[in-house]
């Protein structure tokens, strides 16, 4: 079947591709700039066509903990929010990946610190990609840039979370939640009715039962568990980087840039090469896995990099890491919801790099 092509929001391209995922259950809170995700879930009634369940928790708290037992049972389960919602899921979402159980999380960024403001930002990166609860482990981190991206990486998510037995989440932006581009829609799928082998179902005559839990008071045990995780995130970085290229090829500076910023960039790109600079830019697709490698190897082309983000510069420290001090490596950013032009970016690529 061919995709159906629509003009949508973000946040609802997002809501339209659980359904059309197969997903089991979505449970989630309001919050600005994501609400629209649960009123469209809500809404489209999903229960009446597909059988999923949606449900408006009574708290952020109480979505992440009805997540983890609907991915305890082996089903397809998401959850939305926006920064401070997801500040308050921490708790579970640590819980869930110590149980090595999949699920997907959106988060449409807005500004911090606090409850900040309703505007985009891309602050929350440090929470996302290193982990915002306690313990070792990661979180698969999927940065779209684009409406048609929020879908796609629907369907990308749950299949990452199932293969892997871990949370992914969806790192947007209030802008790209809330901007209306046109949207090519997979057609439905039909739930799953396969049951993993680990999932807790109710325990069959031919197995032992299984039990599901992120707690072990053997450090000896703990420890051989907390190596099995990092061996799993070993085989991401190995196998699930993700990342686009625009105009690197000749390139003498480059800009690394996701989500939003990457939209800006992009522009930048055009009018800095316009006035003769060879810049390129680099666009992080997973954060988490983040393209260490690639960044390394262009870092032996170019003469310098800018990181720019909506942020007081996060993502610069894992550039840094990457370029391994072969060039100079500096951030742009604004704060508080404001979104850079592409002339602010080239002005300060022209003050921060071609200066050093």
């Amino acid at each position: 079947m061919e995709r159906e092509l629509r003009l949508m929001k973000g946040n609802e391209a997002v809501a339209e591709a659980a359904i059309r995922a197969g997903a089991d259950g979505y449970f989630g809170y309001p919050i600005t700039p994501q609400s629209e995700i649960l009123e469209y879930l809500m809404e489209a009634r999903p229960y009446q066509t597909t059988g999923m369940v949606v449900l408006q928790a009574e708290s952020e708290i109480a979505a992440i903990n009805m997540v983890y037992g609907g991915a305890a049972c082996g089903k397809r389960v998401m959850t939305t929010s926006s920064s401070p919602g997801i500040s308050l899921k921490q708790e579970g979402i640590t819980y869930i990946a110590g149980a090595e159980l999949p699920c997907l999380i959106v988060n449409v960024v807005r500004g911090g610190p606090g409850l900040g403001t309703i505007q985009p930002a891309q602050s929350d990166y440090f929470q996302a990609v290193k982990g915002g609860g306690h313990g070792d482990y990661h979180l698969i981190v999927l940065a779209p840039a684009s409406v048609q991206e929020m879908a796609d990486f629907v369907g990308l998510g749950f299949d990452l979370a199932f293969r892997y037995r871990n949370p992914v989440m969806i790192l947007s932006d209030g802008a790209i939640g809330q901007m209306m581009e046109k949207v090519y829609l997979s057609p439905q799928k039909e739930r799953s009715k396969e049951v993993p082998e680990w999932a807790t179902t109710g325990k069959p005559p031919t197995r032992e039962r299984n039990i599901i839990t992120s707690l072990d008071l053997d450090p000896r045990a703990q420890e051989v568990f907390n190596q099995k995780l990092i061996a799993k995130y070993d085989e991401i970085r190995e196998k699930e980087v993700r990342y686009e290229e625009f105009q690197c090829q000749d390139a003498e500076y480059l800009l690394v840039a996701y989500g939003t910023s990457a939209r800006v960039c992009q522009k930048s790109v055009q009018l800095a090469r316009a006035e003769g600079l060879r810049v390129g830019l680099l666009r992080p697709i997973t954060l988490f896995p983040f393209p260490t490698v690639r960044i390394r190897e262009l870092a032996d082309q170019v003469k310098g990099m800018m990181s720019v983000e909506m942020s007081a510069g996060q993502m610069v420290e894992d550039v840094m890491l990457a370029a391994n001090g072969k060039v100079p490596v500096v951030h742009f950013g604004r704060m508080g919801g404001i979104v850079t032009t592409p002339d602010e970016v080239v002005e300060n690529l022209k003050s921060k790099i071609l200066r050093v």
